[in-house]
């Protein structure tokens, strides 16, 4: 006979209702054969072992599923019958118990996310790494793509959550954002370039420049910076990876924004000049969820982890 949960086994997801209740019992009694025994194994009294029996005849026609002996009880055949089923619905109860309790306690379950490009250069490692090593047995499985792409997954239900950066004005009031960090922007310039030594730069010093961005026009790039600092800037390649771009810097074919997620991987023969941009709105970096929609136990636990990684990234405000 299967095994049973015992009242000690008891976790946050057993609801004890009617039906539940009366199996128990009755299971119990069939094995142990004995009200008795079974009020013993149950932590009730023999009373109400016998008021569940009752009611559980009652609810199934009437039928006794017990005969009462001198000395125990007896499984009636309309109890006979009944035994694998409730086994079987037992066993299917403690099952789900089992896979609920190790999704919150994050033994299992899965993780779905997506991130921009610029995130996976050091925010989303960290973070998926120390996820790992905390909850191994959570399968993750990770997207990357723009913010608009990885919203409409997220809306589709194919995501659990998305890392996602007010660049490019997406309609992110839609959604939940759990806030990560707000980024400072560098201008990344050669090694030789006469700024750079400068540390701090405004944008309107680069106005005659060549510039190398992710699009052809400034709106909803990055250089929405210069936009605000009073010019229109001149983009001369348009360059998807922030890899590449510092490939066109260092061969002074142009100068580009990086923000600070990206600011860890710049190449030797390129330089960082941070943007004086005091009074504009920096770029903001969000974990995105739908409103409305529960937060799984394990998406919850990465946001807290995405928020540590956060913190601890240079030119980043957490």
């Amino acid at each position: 006979m299967a095994a049973m949960p015992t009242p000690h086994d008891r976790s946050p997801y057993e609801l004890p209702d009617l039906a539940t209740l009366w199996l128990r019992a009755f299971l119990e009694v069939a094995r142990g054969g004995s009200f008795t025994v079974a009020a013993r194994t149950l932590g009730w009294t023999q009373s109400a072992v016998s008021r569940q029996i009752a009611s559980l005849e009652s609810a199934l026609g009437g039928a006794p599923l017990f005969d009462r002996l001198p000395r125990g009880v007896r499984l009636t055949e309309a109890g006979r019958a009944l035994v694998p089923h409730a086994e079987a619905v037992a066993g299917a109860l403690h099952e789900a118990v089992r896979e609920l309790t190790a999704l919150r306690e994050l033994t299992d379950g899965r993780l779905r996310f997506g991130a921009f490009a610029t995130a996976d250069a050091a925010l989303v490692p960290r973070a998926l790494a120390a996820f790992r090593a905390r909850h191994p047995g959570v399968r993750v499985t990770r997207e990357e793509g723009l913010t608009p792409g990885l919203l409409d997954r997220l809306s589709a239900g194919h995501l659990d959550l998305a890392v996602v950066s007010t660049t490019g004005n997406a309609p992110l009031a839609a959604y939940t954002l759990h806030h990560l960090l707000d980024e400072c922007l560098y201008v990344a310039v050669p090694a030789g370039h006469p700024l750079a030594g400068a540390g701090t730069v405004r944008l309107a010093l680069l106005a005659d420049a060549d510039w190398i961005s992710g699009g052809p026009r400034p709106e909803g790039t990055l250089l929405d910076a210069a936009l605000r600092q009073g010019f229109r800037p001149r983009v001369a390649h348009v360059v998807a990876e922030w890899t590449a771009k510092q490939g066109y810097v260092a061969a002074r074919l142009g100068v580009a924004l990086v923000p600070a997620l990206a600011a860890e991987s710049v190449r030797p023969d390129v330089a960082l000049l941070r943007v004086d941009d005091e009074g504009a709105p920096a770029r903001a970096v969000y974990a995105a969820t739908v409103r409305g929609r529960s937060l799984s136990p394990a998406a919850r636990a990465f946001v807290g982890v995405l928020r540590e990684a956060a913190g601890r990234l240079p030119g980043a405000m957490a």
